[in-house]
């Protein structure tokens, strides 16, 4: 028997499709499906989403990652560069079940996207590579969505590849992933000479004879069957032990039925307990119709997810996926496009209607739903309302962010929005051109909104717009969007490093008198100060009562005058001059801490002497003995905590060090090492990149301003103020 690769015309089950034991229940919550595609960057699974798209007839022709002509990475720079960089949500039926699917990227730069789809997601799959088996960034997104309770099965892709060898990937997914890797599926043939799989549940061979047709359902070939027996009885065992129906069931018979095991695999899914395991080739075509089988028998619907829990006046609250429940929905994208501003939506409970108004609750603002489409990557299909369960784009929205909840007025309530990550890579943007200055604010006001793990600051020393992200590869993409989007020459360059001076060997005596006569009233102050350098605190940074570590400026100002020889609101005025003077030092013009100044003496006259004249004074005199004093520059450290894998230890050690790094405490715990250290900031630039390629990905670190350390003194003939290297 023999299958088309579609559904469109006969709206019978295609061969696989339905496991035995389950039934669709056309137009109800549970035939909705809403999963996610996750994968380490190049395992396959936009090739996943696009087989799957073809299978369903929601595409008529089988998109290439390759040609550039795939579904989901419709971004020109996902189709240049060849990866998924925007998560992307499509829909699509099969087999009477309506399946919502967002294709993630897998690229660790943008795991922000990933964090943002699990929020919204019942079910994933999980796709591996035949050859590579998990990779770093499988491990990473594994463990999102853990966190996020997220139901998954598996998919070993690439077994028509060179090396491929699905019992070596499953058991890197027992060691690194999953206790109990469940595997349903027998290989027919090897590497090149794989041609299908042998249904362990139903113990029939599915078979593909070309890329294109369906699959043809037979025996189990001879030379297989008593390795298919085998596994079988493996499988069975091993769902026996973690499932209490089946146990009870195989110590009766010491077998279990199809039905029964199809049922405990669907509980040991939902519950996380057991991993189910398929495999095939989806460049080839093959082993996409016993996958969306498995979704559809395996995977929830949002009536078997626990209701969403939100909070409203201190409280908690849960709603049900119930369209008659009051709406509330959670953004978990915003997207700018030619045609306006469209804001993705998971419902978890009620109806919207187009027209509706709906209330932001974080913002505490009213929007309006101008229109609600159903979405296929960037094209999108006009609908009148949405229900629970279901994923859409609205347009309407003018302010609501990734994040937000959006909910019916009269009943209120706040979900928790998607955990965002600190960023770790910052670099500086200007226009080329001034006159592009305002375009360019408003272009990256725009990306901050859409990306929220994009941070933009102005530094308030440099006055350089900063830009922080995720990675180089994240801020890359970022500032390319904005130059072809918006046709603007932008320049990307490092950040500065905000030096400061600070005085090492006191100056005592230092008489400075200001004295001006240009006809009338003239300015008269002479002063006498001591500059004494002040004490760093016990971890060799500048702080304390005036400034603290965080940048601010440590100083210290006191009268020893006696007689009133200077009148106190003269004293003020040195005092404010002096603080002037701190905002260039003599090495490079970097503002000046951690000194103490002390007016000894000073003289007054009559007529002449002010208070301006006595802080010109105060700042001419400490910027003179800023030059007879000792001085030494002083560099921004922060404090690094590394979480790396024990096996990579000591390369990252190695590279601190490098770095100019003092190690300050190393812990060991499941596997991982946490490594506490404090690092220059200017020797952090690119320090993402390294750990990531000293760790295969799975390292990551965040940092926290310290306070400032004496930096190596400048290099003979380099510009004022350049710390050596």
């Amino acid at each position: 028997m023999r299958t088309e690769p579609q559904t469109r015309s006969t709206g019978t089950r295609p061969v696989g499709t339905l496991p035995v034991g389950t039934q669709a229940a056309t137009g109800t919550l549970s035939t909705v499906r809403n999963l996610g595609i996750l994968a380490h960057v190049d395992a396959g699974k936009t090739t996943v989403t696009e087989r799957i798209l073809y299978l369903t007839g929601a595409t008529h022709k089988r998109g290439e990652v390759h040609h550039g002509t795939t579904v989901t990475d419709f971004d020109p720079q996902e189709r240049d560069r060849g990866i998924t960089i925007f998560a992307a949500a499509v829909s699509c039926d099969w087999d009477g079940h309506r399946i919502n699917l967002i294709d993630t990227p897998g690229h660790v730069d943008f795991s922000d996207e990933v964090e943002r789809s699990l929020r919204v997601l019942d079910g994933a799959v999980a796709v591996f590579d035949a050859v590579a088996g998990v990779e770093p960034q499988s491990e990473s997104v594994w463990r999102k969505a853990d966190r996020h309770g997220v139901p998954r099965i598996a998919f070993v892709n690439k077994l028509d590849r060179a090396g491929a060898d699905l019992d070596s990937a499953v058991g890197s997914i027992r060691r690194r992933l999953h206790p109990a890797p469940l595997v349903v599926q027998l290989p027919i043939g090897q590497e090149d000479g794989f041609t299908g799989v042998v249904d362990l549940l139903r113990m029939r061979a599915l078979t593909w004879t070309d890329g294109h047709g369906g699959a043809v359902e037979g025996p189990v070939p001879a030379e297989l069957a008593e390795e298919a027996r085998r596994r079988r009885r493996l499988l069975e065992e091993a769902v026996a032990e973690l499932h209490p129906g089946a146990l009870e069931e195989f110590c009766e018979h010491s077998a279990l039925s199809a039905a029964t095991l199809a049922t405990a695999l669907r509980d040991l899914t939902r519950t996380g307990e057991g991993l189910v395991v398929l495999c095939g080739s989806a460049y080839r075509n093959r082993g996409i119709e016993p996958l969306l089988a498995a979704v559809v028998a395996y995977l929830p619907s949002p009536l078997d997810v626990p209701p969403v829990h939100g909070t409203h006046d201190g409280g908690g609250q849960r709603r049900a996926a119930d369209p008659a429940a009051p709406f509330a929905a959670l953004v978990f994208k915003v997207n700018s496009t030619a045609t306006g501003r469209l804001t993705y939506l998971r419902v978890y409970s009620g109806t919207i209607e187009k027209g509706a108004a709906v209330l932001d609750v974080g913002a505490r603002r009213t929007e309006r739903i101008s229109r609600i489409l159903r979405v296929q990557a960037d094209r999108h299909a006009e609908v009148d309302r949405a229900v629970a369960g279901d994923i859409v784009a609205v347009i309407g929205p003018k302010a609501a962010r990734a994040g937000a909840t959006l909910c019916l007025p009269a009943a209120p309530l706040l979900l928790e929005p998607p955990s965002v990550a600190d960023p770790v890579v910052s670099v500086a943007v200007e226009a080329r051109r001034s006159t592009d200055t305002d375009r360019l604010a408003a272009a990256l006001a725009r990306l901050v909104e859409e990306d929220p793990s994009l941070v933009l600051r102005t530094d308030p020393e440099t006055g350089q717009t900063v830009l922080s992200g995720m990675g180089e590869l994240h801020l890359e993409v970022a500032v390319e969007k904005i130059r072809r989007a918006q046709g603007l020459e932008v320049g990307v360059g490092r950040p500065k490093v905000s030096y400061r001076e600070t005085v090492t060997r006191a100056v005592s005596g230092l008489l400075y008198r200001h004295v001006k006569q240009e006809g009338g009233a003239g300015q008269f102050a002479h002063v006498v100060l001591d500059v004494d350098p002040l004490a760093a605190t016990a971890d060799g940074s500048t702080g304390g009562a005036d400034g603290g570590t965080d940048g601010g400026t440590l100083f210290e100002f006191r009268s020893a005058v006696v007689g009133g020889r200077v009148p106190q609101e003269y004293v003020r005025a040195v005092e404010a001059g002096c603080r002037d003077a701190l905002a260039e030092g003599p090495l490079g013009g970097h503002p000046v801490t951690g000194l103490r100044v002390t007016l000894t003496d000073g003289a007054t006259h009559p007529k002449d002497s002010s208070e301006l004249a006595f802080r010109t004074a105060g700042r001419l005199a400490l910027r003179e003995a800023l030059r007879a004093a000792a001085t030494a520059l002083l560099e921004p450290v922060v404090e690094l905590t590394a979480t790396v894998p024990e096996d990579a230890v000591g390369g990252v050690l190695g590279d601190l060090a490098a770095r100019r790094g003092r190690v300050s405490g190393s812990t060991t715990r499941g596997g991982t090492a946490v490594i506490t250290a404090t690092v220059p900031l200017a020797e952090l630039f690119g320090y993402a990149n390294r750990l990531r390629g000293r760790t295969q990905g799975r390292g990551t670190f965040t940092t926290r301003p310290t306070g400032y350390a004496p930096a190596p003194g400048p290099q003979p003939g380099a510009a004022p103020g350049t710390p050596a290297r």
